[in-house]
């Protein structure tokens, strides 16, 4: 069983409580170790992301508190690779149950509430991605980020 580092409780502060609620129980539940990397975000934080191509909008959730980003680990290192950020992401769909709280991953962008999604995450980032190039446009796979809906 994992917890949240001090470090991630910081960065939890002034989140949505809902949200942090389900942090709390999908690092419980978790196969995979993750960290929080942000939390709330300042309009310059976000404008030198959008800058860097890390985001693209301005209209974050993160200015407002409704959205975390998770980084996984593999060991005391963390990786990019997106198998983790699937078992992250379906630890939150159950927190999300749990908490009664609709939550958007940013691995599936296409799908508002991820606990309407009843099969593997990665499946649903997979659509996400057929559905983008459907469409003539790039996917935009940012699988650390998960943002309540509905607020």
């Amino acid at each position: 069983m994992y917890h949240l580092s001090p470090r991630s409780l910081k960065r939890l502060q002034g989140v949505d409580e809902r949200l942090k609620q389900m942090v709390a129980i999908a690092i419980e539940i978790t196969s995979v170790d993750f960290g929080v990397t942000s939390g709330v975000r300042t309009i310059d934080e976000q404008q030198k992301l959008v800058d860097e191509g890390k985001s693209q909008t301005l209209k974050s959730k993160h200015i407002s508190g409704y959205a975390v980003d998770l980084v996984a680990y593999e060991g005391n290192k963390v990786t990019w690779e997106l198998e983790p950020y699937g078992d992250i992401a379906l630890a939150m769909r159950q927190a999300a149950f749990e908490v009664d709280a609709p939550v958007r991953w940013g691995g599936a962008w296409h799908i508002d509430d991820i606990r309407a999604w009843d099969d593997s995450m990665i499946f649903a980032m997979d659509e996400y991605v057929d559905k983008q190039k459907l469409k003539g446009r790039p996917p935009f796979i940012d699988a650390p980020h998960f943002e309540l809906m509905s607020v």
